[in-house]
């Protein structure tokens, strides 16, 4: 399959903004909580260096570069910022449960943001001077950062460290459990990813079986972020994948 190298380029340039606000987020929480640990830690900050974590970049880069599954895809993890529970002022599993979801919800924000720009730029009269090769590389970059931003969401859904997910089940979960859970989540979670994403895509089409759901799970998580965007903006998940790809 040719790589798109535009489209790759506009994936790991969405992903990287999205990220950086992403753990952005998560330290602003913390901050605001009273937890002064991931400012003083350098990371409530924009700089991408504070936030670049190297697997989840290189999954990213993989993804963008190597279509291994259906579509080019934006998705991987920053490194994770981790506040202190103990000096949140709500208690540390309200404290904690809300500095993990913070960063979904900046991605889910900014998703919508970009969703309703679409919106906006294809609607008529705008629509009439989206017709020069700039405007429609404009158009598409929109298009391509609303669905990294909607992907990021869906892929911090799976309780595997360091994605969000993680963090709130941990939280949710009696001490007990808890404790069992963290014992393979977390040595092993980069690596499940990494597997469910990278490795199980690429077995799939040597096999020759890559219909197989499970072989698939990236392709639909791009399917779910261009869904939640065509119900914002009104046009088909098919026309979608033709502005993303174009």
């Amino acid at each position: 399959m040719k790589i798109n190298v535009l489209l790759a380029l506009m994936i790991i340039l969405s992903f990287l903004v999205a990220i950086v606000l992403h753990e952005w987020a998560h330290a602003a929480v913390a901050n605001w909580l009273g937890d002064s640990t991931p400012r003083r830690e350098g990371r409530q900050s924009l700089r991408l260096r504070a936030h670049i974590e190297p697997l989840g970049l290189i999954m990213c880069l993989f993804l963008a570069f190597q279509p291994i599954v259906a579509l080019p895809m934006g998705l991987g993890w920053g490194a994770a910022v981790k506040p202190d529970p103990w000096k949140l002022r709500n208690g540390p599993n309200r404290g904690v449960l809300m500095v993990a979801v913070a960063g979904p919800l900046m991605n889910l924000a900014l998703g919508i943001l970009s969703a309703l720009i679409v919106r906006v730029l294809t609607s008529s009269p705008v629509s009439l001077y989206m017709y020069s090769p700039v405007t429609i590389r404009v158009l598409q970059l929109f298009v391509v950062f609303a669905i990294v931003n909607f992907s990021l969401v869906l892929l911090n859904i799976l309780p595997l460290y360091p994605l969000d997910g993680y963090q709130v089940l941990y939280t949710l979960l009696p001490s007990k459990q808890a404790v069992k859970f963290a014992r393979w989540a977390a040595p092993y979670g980069p690596v499940i990813i990494l597997v469910l994403f990278l490795v199980l895509p690429f077995i799939g089409r040597l096999l020759g079986i890559g219909d197989f759901f499970l072989f698939n799970l990236a392709f639909y998580v791009w399917w779910g972020a261009a869904a939640v965007i065509a119900m914002l903006t009104g046009i088909p998940v098919q026309v979608l994948g033709g502005m993303y790809t174009f």
